[in-house]
């Protein structure tokens, strides 16, 4: 798909097909299961120990998965760098749809 304007998209149910459609190799997917799992445990460590300085390595933990799951495997642009918020969501919706098997883990 070629580049869009944030515009383009009015919903995040608009937006979620294109967001599967640019994790469609499954290593690029499951590195984002990875990163987006390592966050969750990240989290739960830092509310149990109360480090909180733990906090600054979620985006690394989260997004390094993700960035090289696209630019080694995928071989396109991270859709953070056009629409944040809604690839936000769409890691977590699409690491949902996984484990709910609405899409291929």
């Amino acid at each position: 798909m070629s580049a869009q304007t944030t515009e383009r998209f009015a919903s995040f149910a608009q937006f979620y097909p294109y967001y599967l459609a640019e994790h469609s190799n499954p290593v690029c997917r499951r590195l984002h299961y990875v990163g987006s799992l390592l966050v969750l445990a990240l989290l739960g460590y830092v509310l149990a120990s109360q480090q909180w300085l733990w906090l600054l390595a979620l985006p690394v933990v989260g997004y390094g998965f993700a960035w090289i799951g696209h630019f080694v495997f995928e071989k396109n642009r991270p859709a953070t760098f056009q629409y944040p918020l809604y690839s936000l969501l769409g890691d977590w919706v699409m690491l949902k749809d996984a484990f709910t098997g609405r899409i291929r883990f």
